[in-house]
C-alpha cells in the first residue's frame, strides 16, 4: 500500500504568471481521489508535478510505494511508437532501463556485429532477465490479449498509431491496474474508452486496492468511483485547492454551500474594515483639536494594521463563463448520403459495406466500441466524401488524412464539413498564439482584429491564455479553441469526435447549448451517456461488423469480430 502528501505545492508559468498556489491536499491507503476543476487551472501540471515530469517552485511531495503513471498524451500517439515501446513507458523505472540498453546493444550488433557488442547484448540480456523482464513479457503478454485481442509475440512491434485513442488507453490501464505499483495518477483515463470499458474501468478502480488519484470529467465515473473530491478553484494570484471529503453525489451542494459561505466571510470582513477605518477616520480628526484623544488614535491604527495584516479570508472561486456561438447555414435537405460503403484499413475490412442517409437539421451520434472505424467514418466526410467537389472541402486550414474504403459517400449541396479531431492532432496550429490564429485567419476564416478576437477567446474562457502556442495548452483548452474556430469558419456539418472528452462541466454544458442553437446537420461520434441524451438518433457500429441505425443510444456493442 502507499499514500501521496501533497504539502504547500506552488508553480509559476514561464511567463511569470503563478498558476499553483499553496495545493496542499493527501491521498491515503487505498483511497480513490479525483482532481477536478475548470479547464486550464492546472490539473495535467499538477499531476507532471507528481509525477516527476516537472519541479514545482516550492512545496514538496511524498509518496510511499511504486508510482506508475498514465499520462495525458496516451489515446493520441500518432508517431512511430511500438505497442512494447508503450508498455515499456509505463513499467518501473529499472525495466525502462533494461529494455532501452537491450535496443542500444541490439542496434550495435546491426551496425558492426564484433566481440565487444556481442558480449554487451549477452550483458543486456543477462540484466533484463534480472529485473524481471522475461516475467513483465508475460505481463504484457495478458495486457495485450485483454486490451486488443493480439498475444504479446504478435503485437509487439505494431505501431500504436495504427490502435484507436481507447485501444491505447485500454493498454496502458491493463497494465497499470495488474502491476506492482502501489499508488496510480492517472490523467483522465476514461477519454477515447467506449461504454463497456469506462464501466471495465469503474469496477476494476473500486475493486482495486492500489491508491489512486485520478482526473476525469465523466460524471458517472466520478460518482461510482471517487471517495474524495479534489477541486482545483481558480483564483487571481494562482489556483487553490479544496478538498471535498464526500463523494460526487454531495459535491455540487458541498461546494454552492463553501461559496455562500466564503461570500457571507468577505461580505463580514468588509464590513469590519469599514468600521475600522471610519473609527481610525474619527480619532484622527479629534485627536487635531484633543490631545487627550492620542493613545485611542493609536490603539484604533494599531488594530487597523493588525486586521489589514491578517487580510480578507478565502476569497470565492471566479466564475467561469463560457459562450458557444454556432451558426452554421442551410443546406440541402439531405446532408449525408452513403451508398455500399466499406471501410477499410491496410486493404482489410473495418466494417461492412451499410447504406445510410443523414438529413439536414439531425444530430446523429455515432457509438461503437473502440477501434470499430467511427473516426474513419468522421474523418472520411470531413475530407468531403468519396468525391468531393469545391464547395465540400473542409472549412479551415486542417486537412484530414485519406480514408481508405470501398463504396461512396457523397456530401449534400452547401454542406461544409467542420471536424472537430479527437486527438487534437493540428500541426499547422502548432508555435502559434491563440491570438495570432486568430488574427491571421485562413482561408475559410477571415482574420480578427487583436481586440475582436480578444474578445472571442474571453467568450471561451481562453483570454487568460491568449498568449500561449497552441500545443502549450491543456486538453480542454485547445478542444475549446477548436469549437471557437468552426464556429467562426462557417462549417454547416459538425463533424465531433469525442468533443466532451477533454471539457469541463461547464463548458460541456454550453457546447450542448450552442449545438441546439446550431442551423445545420451534427454527427458526433461519443461514448458520453450524458452527452448522448441530446442527440436524435443513433447509427451503431455494431461488433459484428455491420452499421445499423437506432432511435435509441446502444452501449453494450462490444469489440469488432475481424482478424488483427
Amino acid at each position: 500500500m502507499g499514500h501521496l502528501d501533497v504539502n504547500s505545492v506552488c508553480f509559476a508559468l514561464p511567463d511569470g504568471r503563478e498558476l499553483l498556489r499553496d495545493v496542499t491536499f493527501r491521498v491515503g491507503e487505498g483511497a480513490k481521489v479525483a482532481l477536478v476543476g475548470p479547464n486550464g487551472t492546472g490539473k495535467t501540471t499538477l499531476l507532471r508535478i507528481l509525477a516527476g515530469d516537472l519541479t514545482a517552485s516550492d512545496g514538496a511531495v511524498t509518496r510511499s510505494g511504486g508510482l506508475g503513471v498514465m499520462r495525458q498524451f496516451i489515446g493520441k500517439v500518432r508517431d512511430d511508437t511500438t505497442v512494447r515501446d508503450l508498455l515499456v513507458s509505463v513499467a518501473p523505472e529499472a525495466v525502462r532501463l533494461a529494455a532501452a540498453e537491450i535496443d542500444r546493444t541490439e542496434l550495435m550488433m546491426m551496425e558492426r556485429d564484433s566481440e565487444t557488442d556481442q558480449l554487451a547484448y549477452a550483458q543486456a540480456l543477462a540484466d533484463w532477465g534480472d529485473v524481471g523482464g522475461y516475467e513483465w513479457e508475460t505481463h504484457w503478454d495478458v495486457c495485450t490479449v485483454a486490451a486488443i485481442g493480439t498475444p504479446f509475440e504478435r503485437a509487439q512491434w505494431r505501431k500504436v498509431s495504427t490502435l484507436s485513442g481507447g485501444e491505447q488507453k485500454r493498454l496502458v490501464l491493463e497494465s497499470l491496474l495488474r502491476g506492482p505499483e502501489e499508488v496510480l495518477v492517472l490523467d483522465e483515463p476514461d477519454n477515447y474508452l467506449d461504454v463497456p470499458a469506462k464501466r471495465w474501468l469503474e469496477e476494476r478502480l473500486i475493486e482495486s486496492p492500489k491508491t489512486v488519484l485520478f482526473v476525469s470529467h465523466d460524471r458517472e465515473l466520478l460518482d461510482r468511483v471517487a471517495t474524495r473530491i479534489v477541486t482545483l478553484e481558480p483564483s487571481h494570484g494562482g489556483n487553490t485547492v479544496w478538498v471535498h471529503p464526500g463523494r460526487f453525489s454531495t459535491y455540487d451542494q458541498a461546494r454552492s454551500d463553501r461559496n455562500d459561505r466564503l461570500d457571507e466571510l468577505l461580505r463580514r470582513w468588509d464590513e469590519e474594515h469599514a468600521k475600522i477605518k471610519a473609527l481610525v477616520l474619527m480619532y484622527r480628526q479629534k485627536a487635531a483639536f484633543n490631545d487627550g484623544l492620542a493613545s485611542r488614535l493609536q490603539a484604533a491604527e494599531t488594530r487597523l494594521r493588525k486586521f489589514e495584516d491578517a487580510g480578507p479570508p478565502e476569497a470565492v472561486p471566479l466564475h467561469q463563463k463560457v459562450t458557444m456561438r454556432l451558426t452554421g447555414g442551410r443546406t440541402a435537405k439531405r446532408a449525408v448520403v452513403a451508398t455500399g460503403l466499406e471501410l477499410r484499413v491496410d486493404g482489410g475490412q473495418l466494417m461492412k459495406p451499410f447504406d445510410a442517409e443523414i438529413w439536414f437539421g439531425e444530430r446523429i451520434g455515432v457509438l461503437g466500441s473502440n477501434g470499430s472505424g467511427k473516426s474513419h467514418f468522421l474523418r472520411l466526410l470531413a475530407a468531403g466524401g468519396s468525391d468531393p467537389d469545391r464547395e465540400h472541402e473542409p472549412v479551415g486550414d486542417i486537412r484530414p488524412a485519406p480514408v481508405e474504403h470501398a463504396g461512396r459517400v457523397v456530401l449534400g449541396s452547401r454542406v461544409r464539413p467542420g471536424w472537430f479531431a479527437q486527438t487534437h492532432d493540428h500541426a499547422s496550429l502548432h508555435g502559434r498564439t491563440l491570438l495570432e490564429i486568430l488574427h491571421r485567419g485562413d482561408e475559410h476564416r477571415a482574420g480578427m482584429p487583436r481586440e475582436v478576437a480578444a474578445r472571442a477567446l474571453d467568450r471561451y474562457g481562453l483570454a487568460k491564455a491568449s498568449e500561449q502556442t497552441f500545443e502549450t495548452l491543456s486538453g480542454g483548452q485547445q478542444a475549446r479553441l477548436q469549437i471557437l474556430l468552426l464556429e467562426l469558419s462557417g462549417a454547416t456539418l459538425l463533424l465531433l469526435d469525442e468533443p466532451t472528452d477533454n471539457l469541463d462541466l461547464h463548458s460541456a454544458e454550453a457546447l450542448e447549448d450552442a449545438l441546439a442553437a446550431f442551423e445545420g446537420t451534427v454527427l458526433a461520434v461519443t461514448h458520453d451517456r450524458w452527452f448522448a441524451r441530446g442527440l436524435d438518433r443513433f447509427l451503431v457500429f455494431r461488433s459484428d461488423g455491420r452499421v445499423v441505425a437506432s432511435d435509441e443510444p446502444v452501449w453494450d456493442e462490444g469489440r469488432v469480430g475481424r482478424a488483427r
